[in-house]
C-alpha cells in the first residue's frame, strides 16, 4: 500500500511544474521574448476571428489567448506549445452558443477542464499516440470546412441565420447575398485571405494577417462604410466571476462538455507531438500537458473566455521564431494582453469580413491535400476512414465523426488482424524434422501450425478449416506460434478438438507456452488431453507419439 502511495505521489509531482523549467527560461529570455512576440501579431486576428466564430464575441478570444496561454504555459508539459482559442473548437461550441447561451459554453469551459484534470491524474495521455492518423486528418479537413461554411455569412456580410447545421446556415446566407449583392464584404474577406496564404508562401516570417487586417480597417473607416465590425472591446479583463454556474445543468451540458475535453485533450497532444518534431532534444509530458490544458479550461471560464487548446499554426511559429522555453508563450499572452489595454477602440472596428478572410485562409492551410491524397492512396482501410470521418464531421458533427471513425478503424483493423491469422497444414520436410517424419504424411497423420493471434476475429475461420479434416487419423495442433489467444480462440480450440474427435480423429496438442496453457486450463479446454498424456512440449515428440499410436493393432 505504501509502495502503491509513493508511486502515485511522484506521478503526480511530474504533473506540477518543474525546477527546470525556470532553469531554461533564463537560457535564452531575449530568444524567446522576440518569439513571443512574433506569435502575439499573428495570434491577435486569429483570437479576434475565433472568439467571434464561436458566438461568444471577439473579447472572449482575447482573454482566451491571455489566460490559457499563461496557465497552459506554466502548467502544460510542452515548452514550446501555444495555447488560445481554436477553429476546431468553435465547431463544437457553436451549437452550445445557439442551445444555452453564452452562461452555457462557460458552464462546458469548466466541466471540461475538470475532465481534463481526471485525464491527467489517470495517465491517459499516452494513449492518444494510438489514434489512426486517417481519422486525424479526416476530421482536420471536415473542421476546415465546418469553419470555412461557419463564415460565409461573415465574408458576403449578411446577418447570419440561427440555423444549427453549417450547410443551412451558409445556404442561407448566400440565398441573403443574392437578394441584396454588394461585392466589398466578399473583396475584403477574398483580399485578406489572399494575402495572408501568399505571404505565407513568400514571406512567411511577415505579419501579413495582421497588415492586411490593419489595412482593411483602415479603408473602411476612410470610406465610411457599413459593414458589420467587431463592435466595442471592454478596455481590460472582466472581473472573476462564477454567476454563469447551473447545477441542474449538468446532465444536459456533459456531452458538449465531453466533447470540449476530447478535442482539447487530442489537438493539444498532437501539436505538443509536432513542436517535438519540429525542434531538437525537446520532449513533451503527455500527462502534463492534459493536466495544464485542464487547469487553463478551469479558470478561463471565470473570466469570460471559451475553452482553449493549444494551436498548431501559432505553435509553429513560435518554434520557426527561435523559442526555447515557456517564457515565449507567456510573452505572447502578455503582448496580447497590454493590446487589450491599450487598443481596445480601434480593434472595435474591424470588420468582420476581414476576421472571415483570415479564417477562409486558416481553413485551406489546415488541409494538408498531398497527406490526403497519400493516404487515400496508402490502403482502402484507410481511405474509408479517412473520408467517412470528413462526410461526418461535416454533416453531423465531430464528437460524431470521432466515434465513427474509431469504430470503423477498429473494425477495419480487427479485420486485418484476423486475416493476418493464419492456420495452415505444414509440410514436415527435412528442413522441419527429418526424413522419418516425412513418411509420417503418408500415414494419415497432419500438423496443422497456428501462426498469429487466435481471438474471436478469426476463430469462426480457424474453425470452420479445422474441422473440414478428413481421411486422417492423427492431427497435431502446434500452438507455439500462438502470439495472442483470447477466451473465444481457446473455446474454438475445445470445438475443434470435440469435432476432430467426433469423427474418431486422435488430436494431440505440442508447443503450447505457460501462458496460454494457463488459461486454456482455466477455461476447461479439453482437459482429456492432459489426462491421456496427449499435451507436448514440442512437435517432434508429438510426432513420435503419433507414430506409437498408428502402429498399435486397432
Amino acid at each position: 500500500m505504501k509502495t502503491r502511495t509513493r508511486a502515485a505521489l511522484r506521478f503526480v509531482r511530474t504533473l506540477l511544474p518543474q525546477a527546470s523549467d525556470v532553469t531554461a527560461m533564463r537560457r535564452s529570455p531575449g530568444r524567446d521574448l522576440l518569439a513571443g512576440l512574433t506569435v502575439a501579431v499573428v495570434a491577435l486576428p486569429l483570437a479576434l476571428a475565433f472568439g467571434v466564430a464561436s458566438g461568444m464575441g471577439a473579447e472572449a478570444g482575447l482573454v482566451t489567448a491571455i489566460i490559457a496561454g499563461i496557465l497552459a504555459a506554466v502548467f502544460g508539459g510542452s515548452n514550446l506549445q501555444i495555447s488560445g482559442p481554436t477553429g476546431a473548437m468553435t465547431v463544437v461550441l457553436v451549437p452550445v452558443v445557439h442551445q444555452f447561451g453564452g452562461a452555457g459554453v462557460l458552464q462546458v469551459g469548466v466541466m471540461a477542464g475538470v475532465i481534463l484534470l481526471v485525464l491527467a491524474f489517470s495517465g491517459m495521455g499516452r494513449y492518444v499516440r494510438y489514434l489512426p492518423a486517417s481519422l486525424v486528418e479526416g476530421f482536420t479537413a471536415g473542421i476546415a470546412v465546418v469553419i470555412a461554411l461557419q463564415q460565409v455569412p461573415n465574408m458576403l456580410g449578411v446577418a447570419p441565420g440561427d440555423q444549427e447545421q453549417v450547410w443551412a446556415l451558409a445556404w442561407d446566407a448566400i440565398l441573403g447575398f443574392i437578394q441584396a449583392p454588394d461585392p466589398i464584404a466578399p473583396a475584403i474577406a477574398l483580399g485578406v485571405a489572399a494575402v495572408i496564404l501568399l505571404g505565407a508562401r513568400w514571406r512567411p516570417s511577415l505579419p501579413l494577417s495582421l497588415a492586411a487586417i490593419v489595412l482593411v480597417t483602415a479603408f473602411t473607416a476612410l470610406t465610411g462604410s457599413r459593414l458589420p465590425v467587431i463592435g466595442e472591446l471592454p478596455s481590460g479583463l472582466a472581473a472573476p466571476s462564477a454567476g454563469f454556474l447551473d447545477p441542474s445543468l449538468l446532465a444536459a451540458l456533459l456531452p458538449s462538455a465531453l466533447a470540449v475535453a476530447a478535442l482539447a485533450a487530442l489537438e493539444s497532444l498532437l501539436c505538443a507531438t509536432v513542436a517535438d518534431g519540429m525542434s531538437v532534444g525537446e520532449r513533451h509530458n503527455p500527462d502534463r500537458e492534459l493536466f495544464g490544458q485542464g487547469i487553463a479550461n478551469l479558470v478561463v471560464p471565470f473570466f469570460g473566455g471559451v475553452p482553449a487548446t493549444a494551436a498548431i499554426a501559432r505553435t509553429a511559429v513560435n518554434v520557426r521564431s527561435g523559442a526555447r522555453s515557456r517564457m515565449a508563450s507567456i510573452s505572447h499572452s502578455l503582448v496580447l494582453l497590454a493590446v487589450v489595454l491599450a487598443l481596445a477602440p480601434v480593434v472595435g472596428f474591424i470588420p468582420l469580413a476581414a476576421l472571415g478572410g483570415v479564417l477562409l485562409a486558416t481553413t485551406i492551410q489546415m488541409v494538408q491535400i498531398g497527406a490526403i491524397k497519400a493516404m487515400v492512396r496508402a490502403t482502402r482501410a484507410d481511405a474509408v476512414v479517412l473520408i467517412l470521418t470528413f462526410v461526418v464531421t461535416v454533416a453531423v458533427d465531430l464528437v460524431t465523426a470521432v466515434v465513427v471513425g474509431l469504430a470503423v478503424a477498429a473494425l477495419l483493423a480487427l479485420r486485418a488482424v484476423s486475416r493476418s491469422a493464419r492456420v495452415e497444414q505444414v509440410p514436415l520436410d527435412d528442413a522441419d524434422h527429418g526424413e522419418q517424419e516425412q513418411k509420417l504424411l503418408s500415414e494419415h497423420i497432419v500438423a496443422y501450425r497456428f501462426d498469429g493471434p487466435v481471438f474471436f476475429g478469426a476463430a469462426h475461420r480457424f474453425l470452420l478449416e479445422l474441422t473440414e479434416v478428413s481421411e486422417v487419423s492423427v492431427v497435431i495442433l502446434r500452438m507455439s506460434r500462438i502470439t495472442t489467444l483470447d477466451v473465444t480462440g481457446g473455446l474454438m480450440i475445445d470445438d475443434v478438438v470435440n469435432r476432430l474427435e467426433a469423427k474418431g480423429i486422435i488430436v494431440l496438442v505440442s508447443g503450447i507456452t505457460d501462458r496460454h496453457r494457463d488459461m486454456l486450463r482455466r477455461l476447461g479446454v479439453a482437459p482429456h488431453l492432459r489426462e491421456q498424456g496427449r499435451v507436448f512440449v514440442d512437435t517432434p515428440e508429438a510426432i513420435v507419439y503419433a507414430r506409437t499410436l498408428i502402429a498399435m493393432p486397432s
